[in-house]
Formats: C-alpha cells, structure tokens, sequence
C-alpha cells in the first residue's frame, strides 16, 4: 500500500517488536482529538511503553510500519466470545483518510477468520459521532451501549461487523 508516496506494511507484530514508546505516541497522538469532547476522558491518557509491551502479551498487535519502520498505525485484537475484538485502533494524524485504518480492520478481519471467529467487535464513545459512520460504512452495527463506571447513561457504542466465510 502506498500511503503518501510510501510504502506502508500491515502485518502482526512480532515477538521482536520493541518500538513501544513510539506506539505509545502513535495511539496518544491519534487520540488527542478527544480530549475535552469525551466523558470521562479517554484511558490512553493512562497508557505507558511498559503497560503497552504487557498488553501485547495476551493480545494480538497489528501494526501498520512506513517504509523508515515508523508506526503509522496499529490495532490489538483480542478474543472475546465468539468474537475478535479491536481495541486502541489509531492511526497517526498525518496519515489518517488515507485507508490505512481499513487495512488495519482487514488484517483483523484475516485474524478472526483463523481462529474461526465469524465477529469483529469494537467500542467508540458516544460524543464521536463520525466514528460511528466510519465504522458503519465499513460495515459495523451498534449491537449495545454500555455505561462507564460512575456515569448513568450510555458513554459507549458497541459495535460488531459480522464476517462472511473467507472465498475459496
């Protein structure tokens, strides 16, 4: 995939990954437009190097690396149910509208359908109403709406994209 004249690789990230401060950045950097439009603020301003590294551990990192080896963009999958879900889906800012966060789903989509899984399923906050098309005009559904602790109504979407078998 070329990404503004470069070449990007999408793929799992390897036990030899170890650019964990520059991921860290990566997801801050993509979050940032929520400060101040979310309630209660997002949990990657709680996230370290460290805790992302851990993480990685029991999860699937997907990472999406220009042709320098910069993080461009990333996703960790984790099995839930009968479902693979995406958490801290981020792409960096420079290189957002490109498609580079479609090409990140589709690899999480290759993942789910090798472990059988027939589901992808995220969570988008309720104030991010162009998350909300985005996602379904890639094919998600809200399924449910959920409550952050302390709060009373809804300040999560849930939402699953349901995956055909994989053609012959």
């Amino acid at each position: 995939m070329s990404v503004a004249g470069a070449t990007v690789t999408v793929r799992i990230a390897g036990p030899g990954f170890a650019q964990w401060h520059g991921l860290l950045a990566l997801i801050q950097s993509s979050f940032a437009y929520m400060q101040g439009r979310i309630n209660p603020p997002s949990s990657a301003l709680g996230l370290s190097a460290d805790g992302l590294a851990e993480r990685a551990k029991t999860e699937t990192l997907i990472v999406a690396l220009g042709e320098n080896g910069a993080v461009l963009g990333c996703a960790f999958c984790a099995d839930q149910d009968e479902a693979v879900y995406i958490g801290k889906l981020a792409v960096s800012p420079d290189h957002q509208g490109q498609g580079l966060g479609r090409r990140l789903l589709e690899a999480a989509t290759d993942l789910a359908r090798q472990k059988g899984c027939h589901k992808l399923r995220l969570q988008t906050r309720v104030e991010l109403v162009e998350n909300h098309h985005a996602f379904a005009a890639m094919g998600f559904e809200e399924t449910g709406r959920s409550a952050h602790a302390g709060f009373a109504q809804p300040t999560s979407i849930t939402m699953e994209k349901h995956l055909l078998p994989a053609a012959p």
